[in-house]
């Protein structure tokens, strides 16, 4: 018979005597164990499952004691239990922070900027709350190091707004103005020194540089598209970019610009965060470029036309920066279209995996699924899904690349469909969370 037999001996009820605390010490070590393990792994356990191991760990290590034998037997089966904790929390699903940026009219049901949760394991969304009043929040981004969020807004006019992430609030940290009205898209430089916007009434292209804590510091550039394609009227009479990214490589800038019909490309001088002129990739004539993503393989470029809701590929160079349209893709029929009194592109997004391609339908209420040759970047549709819900302005896949959120800003949805990892395809989940006035949807880091 061992020493951690239930019924022990005289020997054994000796040396409990001597080594009292043992059984003290290995709960408090397992304890410790499992939350380095669980910090190591940023596996958060519900808060059910954590309070029951602290009150059985807890019971153990200041619980009245009986017989020293029964007392060893609650050690053991509390170390035992911790073991089993931490083997458990593996299979705990992290959630990601949802961060959802909307429109504000006037009388309109949004306040600013609202944040939820995603669980990674089952697809569902918690209830949203409004992480920080603002004015005109339609885009949000999420700094390289995930500690400050980046919004457009209005505050004292047109501006760009930093935010420190703090649990589920947002404090803000200052703002900017940006000086040429009210800016369609933001994103923040890999390097997280510079900050770009683009300006669709303005006609053109701010450069913010950052402070070291986040801190928008005053515009260094404002850059101005001219010209206009003229081909569809009042669309495309003038300049209107309307996105801004990099590559994967950071040499090189791309402002899609609806009225020009063309993706403006800058190289980026990383000495003073300033850009110059590198050349243009040119679409084909009255599609009206919107935003942009490329392949994960970098090189291939995939460019939604808002006006024709279609896709154009391009070959990308990367030690140039050049594009060249190679196809375009349908994301809609004719006959489809023609049913709607009026429909248009929003967003794009490729799949991490290389696998997939996305697009949502304004007007049709839809998300147009690709699936991509890796080989030639070349397009096939696989399926049209209604995002059950109104007007998808915005969707985004999660970072495990499982589901797919669809913005839904004229219905106050944000739905969850799951991604069929081998067909692409999606899946409603009936998972669909209340957001006022959605229109731009991105993740915490």
């Amino acid at each position: 018979m061992d020493a951690w037999s239930h019924r022990g001996h005289g020997e054994h009820r000796g040396f409990v005597a001597q080594c009292s605390l043992c059984p003290r010490w290995l709960c408090i070590i397992s304890g410790l164990l499992v939350l380095a393990a669980l910090k190591l792994l940023r596996l958060r356990l519900a808060v059910k499952r954590f309070g029951a191991a602290v009150a059985s760990i807890g019971a153990v290590v200041f619980g009245t004691q009986g017989e020293t034998s029964s007392y060893q037997l609650d050690a053991f089966m509390a170390v035992r239990f911790a073991l089993l904790v931490l083997l458990s929390s593996v299979c705990v699903a992290d959630d990601v922070t949802v961060w959802v940026g909307t429109t504000t009219p006037r009388n309109g049901p949004s306040k600013g900027i609202y944040r939820l949760t995603l669980n990674t394991e089952n697809g569902k969304l918690s209830k949203s709350t409004l992480a920080a009043e603002v004015s005109g929040p339609g885009w949000v981004t999420v700094s390289p190091n995930g500690k400050v969020l980046y919004s457009t807004g209005n505050m004292d006019g047109a501006s760009i707004l930093a935010y420190s992430i703090e649990g589920d609030t947002l404090k803000l940290i200052n703002s900017q103005p940006i000086g040429d009205g009210g800016a369609a898209h933001v994103s923040v430089n890999p390097t997280g020194k510079f900050l770009m916007s683009a300006q669709y009434g303005g006609g053109s292209v701010a450069v913010f540089p950052l402070g070291d804590d986040g801190s928008v510091q005053k515009r260094s550039q404002l850059i101005e598209h001219e010209g206009g394609s003229g081909v569809v009227g009042r669309r495309q009479n003038s300049p209107h970019p309307h996105w801004t990214g990099y590559d994967a490589a950071n040499k090189f800038a791309f402002v899609p610009d609806l009225g020009l019909d063309a993706v403006v490309i800058y190289r980026i001088n990383h000495d003073d965060g300033t850009l110059t002129s590198a050349g243009v990739g040119k679409c084909l004539p009255g599609r009206g470029p919107r935003h942009m993503k490329f392949h994960p393989n970098g090189k291939f470029a995939y460019v939604l036309n808002e006006l024709t809701l279609s896709v154009t590929m391009f070959s990308y160079d990367p030690a140039t920066g050049s594009m060249k349209a190679l196809s375009t893709f349908p994301a809609l029929s004719p006959e489809v279209k023609s049913k709607e009194t009026f429909n248009s592109a929003a967003e794009i997004r490729v799949h991490k995996s290389g696998k997939f391609v996305y697009s949502s339908n304004r007007g049709h209420d839809s998300i147009s699924v690709f699936r991509c040759n890796e080989a030639t970047g070349q397009l096939s549709l696989v399926e049209v899904e209604p995002i059950r819900g109104g007007w998808p302005r915005n969707f985004n896949i999660d970072p495990t690349g499982k589901w797919l959120l669809a913005a839904g800003r004229d219905s106050n949805t944000l739905a969850v469909f799951k991604i069929d990892s081998k067909t692409g395809e999606l899946q409603y989940t009936r998972n669909v969370a209340f957001v006022p006035s959605p229109i731009c949807v991105t993740f915490g880091r």
